[in-house]
């Protein structure tokens, strides 16, 4: 299974990259983890919400397959303690899934087309954060999850 990581616009903060770096060299020892950009829309100035959501939704279609299964990291999503998520993690592998998707939207969220493609919706926190930092986030709990799966002692509880 390959682990893919659907994002739109750069992450431009030295250290959220530096940061996202370690996690991304860590996860190539457990599985095939890899970030997708889609380049942030230019030229927006008359663009209302519904405008950003739909133009990225439209960008973001692109990239689903109907093999995939897709998980938008949205607010309104279901959560998980980190144990949880490493057990939907080992699920979605044993299921034979080619490529599980996550994918982080523009700070409008997603168009209705995208919430209809997709087959789950997962929440990171009640909390809000930048979607540059949410990268930085997930992408360690990724890593924490196979930590867990593998019994390594990075995860403590």
């Amino acid at each position: 299974m390959n682990i893919l990581f659907l994002l739109v616009g750069k992450t431009d903060v030295d250290y959220l990259i530096d940061g996202i770096a370690v996690f991304e060299k860590r996860l190539k020892h457990y599985i095939n983890f890899q970030p997708v950009v889609i380049p942030a829309l230019k030229n927006t100035k008359n663009f209302s919400a519904d405008d950003f959501k739909n133009k990225e939704g439209e960008e973001l279609l692109k990239h689903f397959q109907k093999a995939d299964y897709v998980v938008l990291l949205d607010e309104n999503g279901k959560s998980f303690k980190s144990k949880t998520f490493a057990d939907f993690l080992q699920k979605q592998m044993n299921s034979g899934i080619r490529n599980l998707m996550f994918v982080v939207g523009g700070a409008y969220g997603f168009s209705e087309k995208v919430y209809a493609a997709a087959d789950m919706k997962l929440s990171v926190s009640d909390m809000t954060f930048s979607h540059q930092m949410i990268r930085l986030l997930f992408t360690e709990q990724v890593y924490r999850a196979f930590t867990i799966l593998k019994n390594e002692p990075y995860h403590n509880e």
